[in-house]
């Protein structure tokens, strides 16, 4: 696929994903959702990939949903969320369940569906200037693009049910009270700093990030037992690995280790 609304390029294990349509507040578009789906199929098949970087340009990080394009066809707007979501849902599930972690670094305003998807990052730095707008209750919506999944879990239920339902905005510091962000930088530091966590992460154990982010995912919905075996399950594959090896050799030999992914 040739990408217009998001340019991809990889270097020492980042993936760095760049929403590309800032002249038009990067808006969640369909061909913006078929690019996602793409791009999460490209990195999850793509060998050496370790981490995954999210950044914007232009002064929003995004506006969310596309309105104007909404307004253009209302009458067939039913059917045109069921073919948008199918691509957009099936990208998130694909980086939810990477072996790479994702970082995002946020600036300017993010809305709707892009503050779901942002939510679901491992990692999530924010200038001074990030404002997350629920938005969906402005327009008479419900919520789409994993915001109600990412954001719980992010926030807690009830925290998520008040931002939600109350279509709350958020300035960078209730963010990080929330939960929506990890971290505030200084608009100078910020790609920086994400870039920082990015290559940390990326020099790091790839299949054991894999498998704590999945088991992180079924936290929430398995029974004790079911978790715990799960768990177990996964440390007995990771203990096969190269990196596996590795920390427990350079931990004999009080060295750092010399992760490669594996």
């Amino acid at each position: 696929m040739q990408f217009e609304k998001i340019s991809i390029t990889v270097d020492e294990g980042i993936a760095r994903l760049c929403f590309i349509d800032g002249a038009k507040g990067n808006p969640m578009d369909g061909q913006l959702c078929a690019e996602l789906a793409e791009a999460a199929i490209v990195l999850s098949e793509r060998r050496g990939v370790r981490c995954v970087l999210l950044t914007a340009q232009g002064k929003a990080f995004s506006y969310g949903g596309d309105i104007a394009a909404f307004f253009a066809e209302l009458d067939a707007l039913p059917s045109n969320i069921k073919r948008w979501t199918t691509t957009l849902h099936s990208a998130i599930a694909r980086f939810q369940r990477m072996d790479a972690p994702i970082v995002a670094a946020v600036h300017g305003i993010c809305t709707g569906g892009m503050a779901g998807f942002i939510a679901g990052s491992d990692i999530v730095v924010g200038s001074p200037q990030a404002r997350f707008v629920a938005a969906y209750a402005g327009i008479g919506y419900s919520c789409d693009a994993g915001s109600s999944v990412m954001i719980s879990r992010r926030m807690g239920l009830s925290r998520a049910r008040k931002y939600l339902l109350l279509n709350e905005i958020l300035d960078a510091d209730a963010a990080l009270q929330a939960g929506l962000l990890d971290e505030i930088v200084a608009d100078a530091d910020l790609l920086g700093r994400a870039e920082a966590i990015a290559q940390q992460l990326a020099s790091g154990p790839t299949k054991a990030f894999g498998e704590m982010r999945r088991l992180l995912l079924t936290v929430e919905d398995q029974p004790l037992e079911t978790q715990l075996e799960l768990e177990a399950q996964a440390l007995a594959r990771i203990s096969r690995s190269q990196d596996a090896r590795e920390g427990l050799t350079a931990f004999s030999q009080r060295r750092a280790p010399r992760f490669i992914g594996a």
